[in-house]
């Protein structure tokens, strides 16, 4: 396995961190939320072993900065800055993507707007709750979010958004119980969150996919969700889609943040969905 090299792409609006380790087929790996590269620092080394692993922290997060003033999220972007960092290390081949949260909505983008860019995406959990039936009470639900960071402050959101997403199992311990690069991590993690709040959570939540075209490479598309979470709202939306896709979704170890809590046997199971480049 090749050493971790880190570098800066410069994309349009802003300075892209990301890195990269091992060596074979290009593996993209994108973030969500208020999240950067290192939330896959568990499964990075055991993947680095079949394929060219590549993360990064999606703009506005972390070391990747915006040229200006933030500015709400715009997801076409956000899957432009996932194509240039292919562009950059893959050049035409086809990647395999795994995207969680809002990465797999990014994901999707991706795969909608350049199919052939694309070999395999596994999207874990992306919360675009605009498919799911009762769309409405999401969309009031991340509204109420919003007004709380605004009225009550960053504290106040996190209980909310926390209790609401069933995410308040995933919380992490004590900063000052943590390893120093995990610390490290969570106080990136928590100097992401204002942004997080203003300008990302709605545009990610409010997100339409375009299901006929996902349906149109539907044999490349991975439905997946975490078995401790898929009943919860950022977990739902997942079987709609797949549905329409006429898949069934692909269960992971873990909750929301699976990757993090059970590396190992993450890492095991999204290594053997991409060996058979077809779900």
């Amino acid at each position: 396995m090749n050493a971790k090299t880190v570098n800066k792409l410069v994309v349009p609006g802003a300075v892209l961190h990301y890195e990269v380790a091992g060596d074979g087929p290009v593996l993209l790996l994108i973030a969500g939320g208020g999240t950067d590269a290192g939330v896959y620092s568990g499964i990075v080394g055991q993947l680095a072993a079949e394929y060219t692993v590549v993360t990064y922290d999606p703009r506005g997060n972390s070391r990747s900065t915006y040229d200006g003033d933030p500015a709400d999220e715009c997801i076409e972007q956000s899957a432009a800055d996932a194509l240039a960092l292919l562009d950059a290390i893959a050049g035409d081949e086809p990647a395999y993507v795994f995207g969680s949260s809002s990465g797999a909505i990014t994901g999707l983008e991706l795969i909608t707007r350049y199919p052939d860019r694309v070999r395999m995406l596994v999207a874990h959990e992306p919360p675009c709750t605009e498919v799911l039936p009762d769309a409405a009470d999401a969309r009031a639900f991340f509204d109420e979010v919003y007004s709380t960071y605004h009225e009550d402050g960053l504290t106040a959101a996190d209980v909310v958004f926390m209790m609401g997403t069933g995410l308040d199992g995933d919380a992490m311990p004590p900063l000052e119980d943590l390893l120093p690069e995990y610390r490290e991590l969570a106080e990136r993690m928590q100097a992401n969150a204002p942004n997080f709040y203003e300008h990302k959570l709605l545009p990610f939540t409010r997100y339409v996919p375009d299901l006929s075209a996902l349906k149109r490479v539907a044999d490349r598309v991975v439905p997946a969700a975490g078995l401790e979470s898929y009943a919860h709202l950022p977990g739902r939306p997942i079987d709609v889609i797949a549905d329409h896709l006429g898949w069934p979704v692909v269960m992971f170890p873990g909750g929301h943040g699976g990757y993090s809590s059970h590396p190992v046997p993450f890492a095991t199971h999204l290594a053997h969905l991409l060996r058979t480049d077809t779900v």
